[in-house]
């Protein structure tokens, strides 16, 4: 059982054109590794949970080896930037993988940003359109990062009316953050509760990604 949720920092984002995310997703140029992900994390959905635009500026946090900052960067076009942000340790891990995935022309707007999550954001950037955490916020609780710090920090570095999206796998009620380091998985509640802390509020929460079957008392995996 996963889960989405969009979380916006004041006012109501500036509209802009709207991308086929279907078409993005069947482009005949993507791997045959990111089309099997595909299976499991419906991107034309996600992206159009999102409402990710052309000519938007996006942060990618944990990145890791680029499948979802690929997908945002098609969506936001030539004309906007993605920066594909990792800890200099995740980085060094997954280093082949980005390198290879960066000689694609698809990633020729995206940014790479080695930075701790404590303050992911790097200075000269500002006025963000959304920020993203897809399936890792949960890792970031059991490492030694301060995240009232960093979701501080990716509340400041969004423009008024900015988004910060968040998806995860859901863990049970009561369990918080107990179980992300073994089943990789977080309490929704506690993911949100941490976030508004923030000063985010929620505005949309995404079903497409629920599966009653799910126990979620089992690993992800």
């Amino acid at each position: 059982l996963a889960f989405s949720m969009l979380l916006m920092n004041t006012a109501r984002a500036e509209d802009s054109k709207t991308p086929d995310y279907a078409a993005i997703v069947a482009a005949p140029d993507r791997s045959d590794t990111d089309r099997q992900i595909d299976q499991r994390r419906e991107p034309a959905k996600t992206l159009a949970f999102t409402g990710v635009r052309e000519g938007m500026k996006v942060l990618d946090m944990e990145a890791n080896a680029g499948y979802s900052s690929e997908l945002l960067a098609r969506a936001v076009g030539p004309t906007g930037t993605v920066y594909a942000q990792d800890p200099a340790g995740i980085a060094e891990r997954v280093k082949d993988k980005f390198e290879n995935r960066a000689k694609s022309p698809a990633m020729k707007n995206v940014v790479r940003v080695i930075r701790d999550f404590d303050d992911p954001v790097p200075p000269d950037v500002s006025n963000l359109d959304m920020i993203t955490i897809f399936y890792s916020y949960h890792d970031v609780t059991y490492m030694p990062v301060d995240r009232a710090k960093m979701n501080a920090k990716v509340f400041a570095a969004l423009k008024p009316g900015g988004f910060f999206i968040v998806a995860d796998h859901s863990a049970k009620a009561g369990a918080g953050t107990s179980v992300a380091k073994t089943l990789h998985r977080i309490e929704e509640a506690t993911l949100r509760q941490e976030v508004e802390a923030a000063g985010f509020k929620l505005v949309a929460e995404g079903d497409f990604l629920h599966h009653p079957e799910d126990p979620r008392d089992v690993p992800v995996f």
